[in-house]
């Protein structure tokens, strides 16, 4: 999925590929003309078996992104996955994990997330809980 910035800069990631392997975080800039600019603003290792998962980023008030990883560190055979912000400073994307999951609190987050009016972050896993099931969740960033 894909999000817009007040400006009209589209964002989204991709499940592979990149610098690294694991993935990216991109931006698309409306070009003078017609058509768009890439650029990738963050590029995911593949060392901790992971890929990014297929629900939307979303900003926080400060234009920090967020999004979930389906896979990668945790207990689970391919890893359960995680929560994670990029914060742009001087036009240098950070990541920042948020959140592994175990299993048992979930795993494989693969929805988009949203915020509250206070901030705190929501968002759905497919698998784990205690039926198996999945589970929503909450982070207090």
């Amino acid at each position: 999925s894909l999000i817009f910035d007040a400006a009209g800069n589209l964002y989204g990631t991709t499940q592979t590929g990149g610098a690294l392997g694991g993935g990216t975080v991109f931006e698309l800039s409306p070009a003078a003309g017609g058509g768009w600019t890439q650029t990738v603003l963050y590029n995911f290792s593949n060392q901790k078996s992971r890929y990014v998962a297929a629900g939307s980023l979303t900003f926080d008030a400060a234009g920090n992104l967020y999004g979930a990883i389906d896979g990668g560190n945790g207990n689970c055979d391919a890893g359960c996955g995680s929560i994670f912000k990029l914060s742009n400073s001087a036009g240098v994307w950070t990541e920042t994990e948020l959140f592994f999951f175990n299993g048992q609190d979930g795993f494989h987050s693969n929805a988009s997330l949203v915020f509250d009016a206070t901030g705190n972050l929501y968002g759905t896993t497919s698998f784990g809980g205690a039926q198996e099931d999945g589970i929503v969740f909450e982070i207090v960033p």
